[in-house]
């Protein structure tokens, strides 16, 4: 259940527009809305701040809306972060959920059921319009892409992490492309191979790809 108290929001999307709009839905309905930002550093901080009950972030805005979303989960786990935005690419959503945010709504969303939409998420209710949903439906039934042996005994070696990174690697995403999945440096990518590359102590990536499929 929800606690009775009036429920605080922060927000941030960089069209004042937008906020204006979810401001008048959220406060007709009895919440406080504790600040406004416009990037992501801003929603950061104002989230520190404030320690709402749900931080609303647009995914477009500067500094990267899942950026803010994985250091807001990270640093205040007690908030519900709940995306608004317009990007219905796939890509976004499930970055989105990996960087920790209890919900994904697009913009098109009526402002009126806003609010018993985020009372929704702190009663622990899922915050996604039905097309997304079964989006990540549809990505759960799909058959494995992964092509390492896990439990193989060389993999038992691995930490988790690293062999995440193996994995990614392995379907031929870049060193760049990784580290925008994990939301790490190419630079921390690329100690995690020199890892995995002495341990199962081979010289290059493919012997290791070789050795964690066998």
């Amino acid at each position: 259940m929800v606690d009775q108290h009036r429920l605080r929001v922060v927000m941030a999307d960089d069209h004042a527009w937008i906020r204006g709009k979810v401001r008048q839905a959220l406060e007709a309905d009895g919440w406080e809305v504790r600040g406004e930002g416009a990037t992501a550093q801003e929603a950061i901080q104002l989230a520190m701040e404030h320690r709402p009950d749900v931080v609303l972030l647009d995914i477009s805005m500067p500094g990267n809306g899942i950026y803010a979303a994985q250091e807001i989960s990270r640093t205040l786990p007690e908030a519900a972060v709940v995306m608004l935005t317009q990007s219905a690419d796939d890509e976004d959503l499930f970055d989105s959920l990996r960087a920790g945010a209890s919900g994904y709504l697009l913009k098109s969303t009526d402002p009126a059921v806003l609010a018993d939409v985020l009372r929704g998420v702190l009663s622990g209710e899922a915050a996604m319009t039905p097309a997304l949903v079964t989006r990540i439906l549809q990505e759960f039934r799909a058959p494995s892409r992964r092509v390492l042996r896990r439990k193989s005994a060389a993999a038992a070696k691995l930490t988790p992490r690293e062999w995440e990174v193996m994995e990614l690697l392995t379907q031929g995403l870049s060193t760049e492309d990784v580290a925008n999945k994990l939301f790490v440096s190419p630079t921390t990518i690329r100690v995690h191979v020199s890892t995995v590359l002495r341990k199962l102590r081979v010289r290059d990536r493919e012997s290791a790809f070789r050795v964690l499929k066998e």
